[in-house]
């Protein structure tokens, strides 16, 4: 297989991709600077303004005579972001904001992937990954991080629209609490909104598959006699146990096979798995796509695999060591969180969200008004503190040096 230097241009590869002990470091370092935040404005500001109560979904407990709590540990944090990246999903689908993506001829039958809601999943795991729900809670970024998404990925939705409908779900919902946050969940995401999806690789290799099928593939031997030889194998390939016999001919039989495996099977586990678990963190879209095709049909997808490897080189060890990730990636989606929690999830869900209510940072709870009162600075520039100024010049100026490593220095004329 050889190395996808396009992929590893991208600020997904750069910015967003780790280990798992990198991952987990920054989940505890994260969280430990939250926690330290918190109780840092609690001191300052006591329990005063923990009286106020807060309209959640997960219900919390009343803030009266309150103190302040133990903080969310990075697991709790985990099960919290997780359930509102489930709600993103549920909330696009009641829109309809998943799209088409249509690869091939117009015979070729359209894979129908996730759209906005699988960015703005990512969007919000990204974004927990820099922040806590301590500091900014899911439920006020969540329809900002969704909003984004639809202009990110081009499916342009007027916010009087989008917030109506959202409305249908939660009526407090209002164009303020969609837009305020989004500064914020920009800055979170290191203004870079790319996120590379592995539909369109499936996609590229359902079309391999299915010209292998027709003995039309060709390696880069170019050798016909090796096209009609692996033709000839994919066709007599085992049956799966569970797989009916209603096709008449061995090629019809093969096509209906690949088409359960990629778009039906290997499809549903990237539009919920993937996306709800680390993998985009930790394997490159070619490596999940994979993993969740051998979790479709594993004999048809190491056919693929050992066909790919022969055609390149026949290299056996780097061929075990791909196998060996995929399998690891295809064990991490399968421990994947039900996008429809069961009772004892949902209990667990609001014990995690009586905790959060206790240990919320007060000085960040109320994004609308932290919006507001930034506005008023801006309006007003003798009202902003020297030290704000110092601080927005050197985001400005950290930004640029994000953009120029994206896109090269400026152009001099």
């Amino acid at each position: 297989m050889i190395e996808d230097d396009l992929y590893r241009s991208s600020t997904q590869y750069r910015l967003w991709s780790f280990t798992e002990e990198s991952l987990a470091s920054l989940r505890l370092s994260k969280n430990a600077q939250a926690s330290a935040r918190t109780r840092e404005a609690f001191e300052r500001h006591g329990a005063q303004q923990y009286d106020e109560g807060r309209d959640e979904e997960i219900p919390g407990e009343s803030r009266k005579d309150m103190k302040l709590g133990e903080f969310l540990t990075v697991q709790e944090e985990s099960v919290l972001v997780g359930y509102y990246c489930t709600r993103a999903m549920e909330f696009s689908d009641h829109m309809g904001l998943s799209t088409n993506v249509k690869v091939g001829t117009p015979t070729v039958k359209p894979l129908r992937c996730r759209g906005p809601d699988a960015t703005a999943v990512q969007y919000l795991k990204r974004f927990y990954l820099l922040e806590s729900p301590m500091t900014y809670h899911p439920k006020d970024m969540m329809p900002s991080a969704l909003f984004l998404a639809t202009k990110t990925e081009n499916h342009y939705t007027p916010l009087k629209h989008y917030v109506a409908e959202f409305q249908k779900m939660n009526p407090k919902m209002t164009a303020e609490k969609v837009i305020a946050p989004e500064f914020i969940l920009t800055q979170g995401l290191r203004f870079t909104f790319d996120v590379r999806h592995p539909q369109r690789a499936l996609e590229g290799g359902y079309m391999e598959l299915m010209a292998l099928a027709k003995g039309l593939y060709r390696d880069p031997s170019g050798s016909p006699a090796q096209s009609k030889k692996l033709q000839q194998e994919l066709l007599h390939l085992q049956p799966l146990t569970d797989q009916k016999e209603t096709a008449k001919s061995p090629s019809e039989r093969i096509r209906i096979r690949i088409e359960v495996a990629l778009h039906e099977k290997a499809k549903d586990i990237l539009k919920t798995s993937a996306i709800l678990t680390d993998v985009y963190f930790l394997y490159t879209p070619a490596q999940i796509w994979l993993s969740s095709f051998l979790m479709a049909d594993k004999p048809l997808a190491e056919f693929y695999i050992n066909a790919k490897f022969n055609s390149i080189s026949g290299d056996k060890l780097g061929r075990s060591k791909l196998l060996m990730m995929l399998d690891s990636c295809a064990t991490l989606m399968q421990s994947s969180i039900l996008a429809d929690p069961d009772e004892s999830e949902m209990t667990e869900l609001k014990r995690i969200g009586k905790k959060l209510h206790h240990c919320t940072n007060q000085e960040t709870k109320d994004i609308v008004a932290m919006n507001k009162a930034q506005k008023r600075e801006g309006e007003d520039g003798n009202g902003l503190e020297e030290k704000i100024i110092k601080k927005r010049k050197l985001e400005r100026e950290n930004g640029a040096k994000e953009a120029e490593s994206v896109f090269g220095p400026a152009i001099v004329t």
